[in-house]
C-alpha cells in the first residue's frame, strides 16, 4: 500500500471539469421531464382557457377531419385522433427505451432487482383500479378502469423536481423505473382491452413486420430509411387491426439495444480520426460517421433525438387537444358528486401511493431485506405520492371508454389530481425535513445497499491510497498521466478533502489512453518504478502538473529532483517493472465499464454526474450519509 497526505489546493485553479459533456443520461431524461412538466402544464392552462373563451372552435379544430392519401390506399382520422394514436406513439417510443436502457445498463441491469419495481408497479395500478371500481360500477362507468391505472412521469417528475433538494436523486430512479412498468403495463391494457373489431388478417400482417424489423436490426442496418418504412407499415397495419397503434413505438423500442461505449470502439475510432485528419477524403470521413454511429447504441441515440420532441411537442400538444373542459358551475359542481371524476382522484391520491409503499414493504419483507428500495422509508412515502397524479395515458384510455358526459367528468377528476397529488408530497416531505437530523436521513436515503460497478475492490495492500486508512468514503479514480482532463480534476479533489476532512481516501488506478496519449503508459510505469521507492504519490503529483515533460529524460529528471535512486528507478523502467501492474489496473477498467478517463466511483458505484466539485461532493456527502446509517 501506498500512501500519502495530499499538498494544500493550489490557489486560482478552476474546479469544473467536463461539466457539460459527461452528464448522466438519467440526469438528462430528468431534466428534459422537469422541463417538459412546465409545458405541458402550459398547454393544460391554453386548453382549458380555449375551451371557455371559445368552445366552438375548439372543438371544430380538433373534431376536423384529416386524410392522407396515396393512389388509390387513404387513412382518415380527426385531428385529435392523429395526435392521440399517432404522435403519441413517439411518446411511448421514448418512455420504451429508457425503459430498455435501464434494462440493459442501468438498476435493472441485475435482474433480481426488477422484482421490486415490477411489483410496486402492478400493486400500484391494482389498488387504484379496484377503488375505481368500487366508486363507478353502480354508475355504468366500471368499463372505464383503465384511466385510473397510469402515473403521468412528466407530471410525477416535475413534481420532484420543484421540491428540489428535499429528496434525493435516487427517488428520481425509483419512480422512473416504477412508472416505465406502469406506462408498458397500461399500453398492453390499450391493446387489447380498449380495441374493437379485432381483424386478424391486419394482425398477423403487424406481426410479419415487426418480425421483418427484428430481421433487419439483426442483419446490422443501421440506416434509417428502412426503419422508418416499417415503422410506418406497422402502424398502418396496427390502426387497420382495430389495435390502438400508439404500440408500435413500445414495441420497436423494446428492441433497440442499449449498450456502453467500449473502450476498443473508442480506441479504433480515434484512429480513423487520425487518418481523416491526415487525409480528409469524402470516403474517409462516411467511414468515421459510420463508426461514430456504431459507437454510441441506438438506444441512447434514439432518446437524445426524440425525448425533447415528445416532451415539449407530442405531450403538450396531446395536452390541447384533450385538456379542453367547458367549465360551469354546474358542471363543476356535478362533476365532483359524480361517481367516475371522485373515483379517479381518489384512486390516484390515495390508492397509488397506497399500492407503490405496499409492494415495496411486502417484497423487503419477504425477501428478508435483501430486496428493498434504494431510498429510506420516506423518500419512498414521497415519490409514491407524486406517482399518483394522471394525465396522457389517463386522458388516452377516457377517450376510448367513455361517452362525452362521463368524459368531461372523467377530465375533471384527472386534472385534479395534479395539485392534490403536489400538496401531498409537498406535505410528506415538510413532515420528513422536520424530523432529527439522523431520522430524516434514514428516512430519505435507508439502508438498501445499491449496485457495486467497481468489479475489483479497493486492496489496502495492492492499491496506491491516499487518505485515512478507515475512511468511511473512499474515491476511486481511474487515471491517465497526460490526460488534461486528470490534471484539472486534481485541485477540485483537494479541495473535496478539504470540505470532507478525514472521511474521505482516494485511491489512483491507471488507465493510459495509448491511442491518444502515446506518453501516458510510460509515465504510469514511471510512478510505479517510484512507488518501489515509496514515492508513488510525490511522482503522481509532478507527472500530473507537468504533462508535457514525460519523456524518458524527463522522466529520469523528475526522479532525481525526488531524491530517488537513480540508477534503481532507471532499471525499473528499463526492466518495465511496472507494466504487469498498469496491465491489471486497464483490465480491471474494462471489467468495470470504463471507457475513459477521468472515471470516478465513490464507495464502489460509478460517478455518472459531472465533475465539478459540487456534484462530485454530493455523490460523496451521500456516501457518508450511507455509511452512517450503516455504522448505526
Amino acid at each position: 500500500m501506498t500512501t500519502s497526505t495530499p499538498p494544500a489546493t493550489p490557489q486560482g485553479v478552476g474546479q469544473t471539469v467536463r461539466s457539460e459533456t459527461l452528464r448522466s443520461p438519467l440526469r438528462d431524461f430528468l431534466r428534459t421531464e422537469t422541463g417538459s412538466a412546465v409545458a405541458l402544464i402550459a398547454a393544460v392552462v391554453a386548453a382549458m382557457v380555449w375551451a371557455n373563451v371559445a368552445p366552438g372552435s375548439y372543438e371544430r379544430l380538433w373534431a376536423a377531419p384529416l386524410s392522407v392519401h396515396l393512389s388509390s390506399f387513404s387513412v382518415g382520422l380527426e385531428l385529435r385522433e392523429w395526435v392521440n394514436s399517432g404522435l403519441m406513439a413517439l411518446f411511448f417510443f421514448v418512455v420504451g427505451l429508457e425503459a430498455r436502457r435501464e434494462f440493459d445498463m442501468g438498476e435493472l441491469r441485475q435482474r433480481s432487482r426488477m422484482t421490486l419495481p415490477l411489483l410496486a408497479g402492478l400493486l400500484g395500478m391494482a389498488i387504484p383500479v379496484l377503488i375505481f371500481l368500487a366508486f363507478a360500477a353502480g354508475a355504468g362507468a366500471s368499463g372505464g378502469w383503465g384511466v385510473a391505472m397510469s402515473t403521468d412521469t412528466a407530471f410525477a417528475l416535475g413534481t420532484l423536481a420543484l421540491l428540489g433538494k428535499r429528496l434525493p436523486e435516487a427517488v428520481r430512479t425509483f419512480l422512473l423505473t416504477v412508472a416505465i412498468v406502469d406506462d408498458v403495463v397500461a399500453l398492453a391494457v390499450i391493446a387489447f382491452a380498449y380495441s374493437s373489431n379485432l381483424s386478424w388478417l391486419a394482425l398477423l400482417v403487424a406481426v410479419v413486420i415487426f418480425a421483418a424489423v427484428v430481421l433487419v436490426r439483426r442483419a446490422g442496418v443501421r440506416h434509417a430509411v428502412p426503419y422508418v418504412v416499417l415503422a410506418l407499415g406497422l402502424w398502418l397495419a396496427l390502426l387497420e387491426s382495430g389495435v390502438d397503434p400508439v404500440v408500435t413505438g413500445l414495441a420497436l423500442a423494446v428492441i433497440t439495444y442499449a449498450y456502453p461505449a467500449s473502450r476498443s470502439d473508442l480506441e479504433r475510432t480515434s484512429g480513423l480520426f487520425r487518418l481523416f485528419r491526415e487525409q480528409p477524403t469524402p470516403e474517409l470521413e462516411r467511414s468515421l460517421r459510420q463508426r461514430l454511429s456504431t459507437v454510441i447504441s441506438p438506444n441512447e441515440r434514439l432518446e437524445q433525438l426524440f425525448h425533447p420532441w415528445t416532451s415539449y411537442v407530442v405531450v403538450p400538444l396531446f395536452a390541447l387537444a384533450n385538456a379542453g373542459v367547458h367549465i360551469t358551475w354546474a358542471g363543476f359542481t356535478d362533476a365532483f358528486t359524480s361517481p367516475i371524476a371522485l373515483g379517479i382522484l381518489i384512486a390516484f391520491v390515495l390508492g397509488k401511493p397506497l399500492g407503490i409503499a405496499a409492494a415495496a414493504a411486502l417484497t423487503s419483507w419477504a425477501s428478508r431485506g435483501r430486496l428493498r428500495p434504494q431510498v429510506g422509508w420516506g423518500a419512498v412515502l414521497a415519490g409514491s405520492s407524486a406517482s399518483g397524479v394522471a394525465f396522457t395515458v389517463s386522458l388516452l384510455i377516457a377517450a376510448l371508454a367513455f361517452n362525452e358526459e362521463q368524459l368531461t367528468q372523467a377530465k375533471y377528476g384527472i386534472l385534479a389530481t395534479i395539485p392534490v397529488s403536489f400538496a401531498l408530497t409537498w406535505l410528506i416531505t415538510a413532515v420528513i425535513r422536520a424530523l432529527p437530523d439522523t431520522g430524516r436521513t434514514r428516512a430519505l436515503l435507508g439502508t438498501g445497499e445499491g449496485i457495486i460497478d467497481l468489479v475489483s475492490p479497493v486492496d489496502p495492500v495492492r492499491d496506491h491510497i491516499r487518505g485515512p486508512r478507515n475512511a468511511p468514503v473512499t474515491v476511486v479514480k481511474y487515471g491517465d498521466f497526460e490526460c488534461p482532463y486528470c490534471a484539472q480534476a486534481e485541485p477540485m479533489l483537494r479541495q473535496l478533502r478539504d470540505d470532507v476532512g478525514g472521511d474521505i481516501r482516494f485511491v489512483w488506478r491507471h488507465l493510459p489512453l495509448d491511442d491518444v496519449h502515446p506518453r501516458a503508459r510510460l509515465a504510469a510505469e514511471a510512478s510505479e518504478a517510484a512507488a518501489r521507492q515509496g514515492a508513488f504519490w510525490p511522482m503522481h503529483d509532478v507527472l500530473l502538473s507537468h504533462q508535457g515533460e514525460l519523456s524518458p529524460p524527463d522522466l529520469l529528471r523528475h526522479a532525481e529532483e525526488l531524491g530517488l535512486d537513480l540508477k534503481k528507478f532507471q532499471r525499473d523502467l528499463e526492466d518495465c517493472a511496472g507494466a504487469s501492474r498498469v496491465a491489471e489496473d486497464v483490465e480491471t477498467a474494462d471489467r468495470s465499464g470504463v471507457a475513459g478517463s477521468p472515471t470516478f466511483f465513490v464507495n464502489g458505484r460509478l460517478h455518472r454526474g459531472a465533475y465539478d466539485l459540487a456534484t462530485l461532493s454530493e455523490s460523496v456527502r451521500a456516501a457518508q450519509e450511507r455509511a452512517t446509517i450503516a455504522e448505526h
